[in-house]
Order: structure tokens, then C-alpha cells, then sequence
């Protein structure tokens, strides 16, 4: 089994999933202040970057890039059985979101990059930083964090006395890093480039930027938000570069403002078999009656079953077109062909799925499936020649049930 990182999660186990990735130094705690309130809503999932925190220094061997931390990631979710999930991170936690966003969009949902960047500015002193931990250890670097990570006005001797325990508490937690692991994660920020992945990311993303910070200057938060498309960028006063602990209360309402209201877990994979447009017209007519039972078959059906990883979604589609059609559902059949087509289903194998209905679910109801496939796949495919179909999303194809 592969190693995980070290972990907490907190809040409901049925809530949609938002992972905190931290920065380079501290553990998970760093997320202390806002998970209270994020975990009322959501299933927050928090990790320690290698050799940080309860985290094996052994998971970033040499060598490793942003990729590596990335796949530690998805490893984790994978485990939980998360299929997607919310993300924000902070510095390097949040360069690991940015890679995600990127290279796995159909896994983040939505993206808050906390004073973070694109690029950590030249390879020199990440390098020289490396070398001098692995000979003197995390303590030298430990022992001036606070200059780094907070303004004077939250850490010298004036000030208030909940920010000097945070301080300290987060000076112990970077004295335990191990060397070793500080210094390859040091080596993963030298080599960091994602400023060509920028565009590539499709997630809705929000840029955390401190007015104050020495570590990632606001002109990082800016070229981050102009680089990633419809990206929110907000720049906090009186913050340095841990934001997150310094105006706790001002990243939590920005966070909260764009997540919104969680969706029920499942509606990522739902819109993927389904499509947006058939999830918003099947959400638009959702009643105060109905509104249970479509929360249920979110969770349950999408969130769950489809969501699983031991059966490809082609696989699923098969069982699902051969269920209905024993149950005689024709109109959730013709909804599941089109999903069917979304899922890589030609029409010859949708067709040898029908045969075999016919041999075990009785041919008067295969004779009923053909003809609705047979009408599906022939406006499919007029849609197709014509240029109007989208991804199968076009309003108007066929009358869409008000099921799932």
C-alpha cells in the first residue's frame, strides 16, 4: 500500500470535501483558525507536506517536483473515496492546488490559492537555502520565520497575545521538520514553474494576496489571478504571508464567499455523466417536495455508486442501461443512452447491450428499448452533423424526466 501523508479530517462524512494545503514549514495546523467554521459545512481535509507535521519525510524522495506532491494528494483523496473535491493552499500548499487545478481539472471542483504564486522567484537562494538546512538543521530558519511569515505588528512585544501563541506554536512546528524533507521541498520550489499551466486551469478560483508579504509580494497574487481565466483576486491589509493565521476572520469570509454553499457531494460526477444542461434544468424544477429526494439521489447514486473507482463509467453505463431496460424505464433509458455516449459507448455497443437485455430481460422489453435508443442516437447523431450538439448538453433534445 502506498504511504499516505499524515491527515485529519473534520466535519460531516456525507458534506462535499475541501482539502487545505499548507505551507512549506508549518503542518496542518496552520488551518487552525478557519476549520471550526469550514467544517460546519464541509469534510475538511487536511495534509502535511513530507516530513512536516506526522508526515514520512520519505514520501518526497530527491528529486520530486510539485507533480509528486500533487499525486500524494489525489492518493489521499482516493483513498478517502473522494472523486473531487474543493482545494486551498497556502505557499507551496497552494502551488500543489495550482498543479492539481491544472493537470487534474476533473478533480478540483473550485481553487483558493493563499499567498501563493506561479513561481518562487530564481533557483539561487531556494538552492543555497537547501544546502545550509542540511547542514545546520531547521532551527537558523525556525528562529526567523516570524520576520517572514507575519508584520511586526502582530509579533513583537506589543502585540496581542493570542498572535505570539500562534507564533510560537508555529515556530515549534517548523523546529520539528525534518532536514532532510525541508530541503528537498526547498529544491521542489527552486525548479517550480507552473506560469504556462495557468490558463489551463477551468476551476473557479479565488488569489489571497497579503499587502505585507516579503515571501510572495502582491505582484505574485496578481499574476497568478491574470494568468488563471475569471480568477477573484483579493489583497488583504495588514497581512504577511501566513494570512491564514494573521487575518483569520478576513480569509475566512473570503473563502466563504467563494465556495458559497456547498454542493451536495456527487454533483461533479452527475454533471460529468449527465451534463449541465440536464443538472440545471433537473435543479430548476426542483420543488420543496422533490428537493429531499433530489439531495438523495446526489449523494447516494452520484456521490457513491457512480463514484466509485472499481467499475469504469462505461461498465456502469452498461449495468445501468440493462437495469432500466428489465424495469421498463424508457424515459430514464433514453436520459442513460445520451449518458451512455458520454461515457464512450458507441452505438454498436449500446446496441450488443440491448441484445443481451433481450435474452435475459424478455425481448418485448428490449423491442421497447431499441426503439427509444433508435430515437436517441438518431437526434444525437442529426445534432452532431448539424453543429448544434455540445457535449451532448443542448437543451431541447429530447423531454428530459425529472428523475436523476
Amino acid at each position: 500500500m502506498t504511504p499516505l501523508p499524515h491527515h485529519r479530517v473534520d466535519g460531516p462524512a456525507d458534506a462535499p470535501v475541501l482539502v487545505l494545503g499548507p505551507s512549506l514549514g508549518t503542518s496542518l495546523s496552520v488551518w487552525d483558525p478557519q476549520v471550526p467554521a469550514l467544517a460546519q459545512r464541509w469534510r475538511v481535509v487536511r495534509w502535511d507536506l513530507p516530513g512536516h507535521g506526522g508526515s514520512p519525510a520519505t514520501l518526497l524522495p530527491a528529486g520530486s517536483t510539485v507533480a509528486d506532491l500533487g499525486q500524494l494528494v489525489l492518493g489521499l483523496a482516493d483513498t478517502l473515496g473522494v472523486a473531487s473535491f474543493a482545494y486551498a493552499g497556502v505557499s507551496l500548499g497552494g502551488a500543489v492546488g495550482t498543479w492539481l487545478a491544472a493537470h487534474r481539472p476533473e478533480r478540483v471542483e473550485s481553487l483558493v490559492l493563499v499567498c501563493s504564486s506561479a513561481r518562487f522567484g530564481e533557483p539561487g537562494p531556494w538552492l543555497e537555502r537547501a544546502g545550509r538546512v542540511r547542514v545546520e538543521g531547521t532551527g537558523p530558519l525556525a528562529a526567523t520565520a516570524p520576520e517572514r511569515w507575519f508584520t511586526p505588528a502582530f509579533t513583537e512585544s506589543g502585540a496581542p497575545a493570542a498572535g505570539r501563541l500562534a507564533t510560537d506554536r508555529l515556530v515549534a512546528d517548523h523546529l520539528a521538520v525534518d532536514p532532510e524533507a525541508y530541503a528537498v521541498c526547498c529544491e521542489v520550489l527552486a525548479g517550480l514553474d507552473l506560469r504556462a499551466d495557468l490558463d489551463r486551469v477551468t476551476a473557479p478560483t479565488l488569489v489571497i494576496g497579503g499587502r505585507d508579504d516579503r515571501a510572495t509580494p502582491p505582484a505574485h497574487a496578481r499574476a497568478l489571478a491574470d494568468g488563471i481565466r475569471d480568477a477573484h483576486l483579493v489583497e488583504l491589509p495588514r497581512a504577511a504571508h501566513l494570512a491564514v493565521v494573521e487575518r483569520p476572520e478576513a480569509v475566512l469570509n473570503a473563502l466563504r464567499t467563494h465556495l458559497g454553499e456547498p454542493r451536495p457531494a456527487g454533483m461533479a460526477v452527475r454533471r460529468a455523466v449527465l451534463g449541465d444542461a440536464h443538472v440545471d434544468r433537473a435543479i430548476a424544477r426542483t420543488t420543496p417536495f422533490t428537493a429531499r429526494f433530489q439531495d438523495f439521489i446526489t449523494r447516494y447514486a452520484w456521490g457513491e455508486i457512480w463514484a466509485g473507482d472499481v467499475l469504469d463509467r462505461r461498465t456502469r453505463s452498461c449495468i445501468t442501461l440493462t437495469a432500466l431496460v428489465a424495469g421498463g424505464h424508457d424515459d430514464e433509458l433514453a436520459m442513460h443512452v445520451r449518458a451512455a455516449v458520454r461515457n464512450g459507448l458507441t452505438p454498436q455497443e449500446i446496441g450488443e447491450v440491448l441484445l443481451q437485455s433481450a435474452v435475459y430481460c424478455g425481448v418485448p422489453a428490449a423491442n421497447s428499448a431499441f426503439a427509444v435508443a433508435d430515437r436517441v442516437l438518431a437526434e444525437l447523431a442529426e445534432l452532431t452533423e448539424s453543429g448544434e450538439l455540445r457535449g451532448l448538453e443542448e437543451p431541447g433534445v429530447i423531454d428530459e424526466p425529472k428523475g436523476n
